[in-house]
């Protein structure tokens, strides 16, 4: 199998499934093992059944709504005695939540002539500058160049972080003093990578309240800077959310994608969480696909996000 860039395809990691398997341990704890230790023994399936089971959905953080769906759809083959046996309700409820995952999932877009413009966007503390790290790393090992624009101006804390990645990373940061208008870094950034013939600029924002309408705003100019300089750009809006705030991280994301064009997620720490179905809650309430999955501290422990290999992941020991 291949990974999708925004330059064409690369071949994937031998160990991507096993990586995978170990980062998502909680949330198939969380999920799959109640579901597996609900049906155990249990041949009939009554309403007592059911709403256990609606529960146990709900609690993994797959959300109330999706939940719901899943319930329907299996009292509905039950009316019609399409199922009779409890051994079927796990295949069904696998079934439903990878529809739902590739029903939200989109090509990546194709970038003739670089530079690709990736801007990050999401709250402080969602991992946000450490992610942009963990890319730069992951694009560099697919054989490309990286430079990282230094746009979060707002705190002379941000551009440090980033410039230890930048150290970490063997990653050029575009930077100008706190204060600084953003769209004026992101602009000298992109002539930058013009110039150079860099292939990636990923470009670090403020880590902003999605309550600030200002900030909101300032997210746009950016936007509009990057098509001006790279018609075309930001060729992907990744917005960070962080996993364990399960549900509360759907409110953000609906602010940020009606403002900043998100056209992906980045869902981070979902190695210390058993609530990873919100993957599942995001997709759907959003109609975003995941990106990237942050499964553990490590440099390279962010991964590309492929619905059939994560419900694999999932679902099979």
């Amino acid at each position: 199998m291949a990974i999708q860039t925004l330059f064409g395809s690369v071949p994937q990691e031998p160990n991507l499934l096993e990586r995978l398997k170990a980062g998502i341990e909680k949330t198939r704890a969380g999920l799959v093992d109640r579901v597996e230790d609900l049906l155990a023994g249990r041949k009939e399936i009554d309403a007592d059944l059911l709403d256990e089971l609606e529960y146990t959905l709900i609690t993994a953080d797959i959300g109330p709504k999706t939940a719901a769906e899943i319930l329907e759809r299996i009292r509905e083959r039950v009316d019609r005695k399409l199922v009779g046996d409890a051994g079927e309700l796990k295949g069904l409820i696998r079934d439903h939540l990878l529809e739902i995952l590739e029903a939200t999932d989109r090509p990546v877009p194709h970038v003739d002539e670089p530079p690709a413009v990736v801007m990050v966007v999401g709250v402080n503390g969602s991992g946000k500058t450490t992610t942009i790290g963990k890319l730069a790393s992951r694009f560099k090992s697919e054989g490309r160049s990286v430079l990282l624009c230094a746009a979060d101006t707002f705190r002379a804390a941000a551009v440090e972080q980033l410039e230890i990645w930048g150290q970490r990373t063997s990653t050029d940061v575009i930077r100008q003093k706190t204060g600084a208008d953003p769209s004026a870094v992101l602009f000298d950034a992109l002539q930058s990578a013009k110039a150079r013939k860099v292939d990636y600029v990923i470009v670090d924002t403020a880590g902003r309240l999605h309550t600030k309408e200002n900030l909101m705003a300032e997210l746009d100019k950016m936007r509009r800077t990057a098509m001006r300089v790279v018609p075309g750009s930001p060729h992907e809006v990744l917005l960070v959310l962080d996993a364990t705030t399960g549900q509360n991280g759907l409110e953000q994301a609906r602010k940020f994608t009606e403002t900043s064009g998100v056209t992906g997620i980045v869902l981070t720490k979902l190695d210390g969480t058993a609530k990873g179905g919100v993957v599942v809650a995001i997709a759907r309430e959003l109609n975003l696909p995941i990106r990237y999955i942050g499964v553990g501290e490590k440099i390279d422990d962010l991964l590309p996000f492929e619905p059939e290999e994560f419900i694999q992941s999932l679902f099979e020991k």
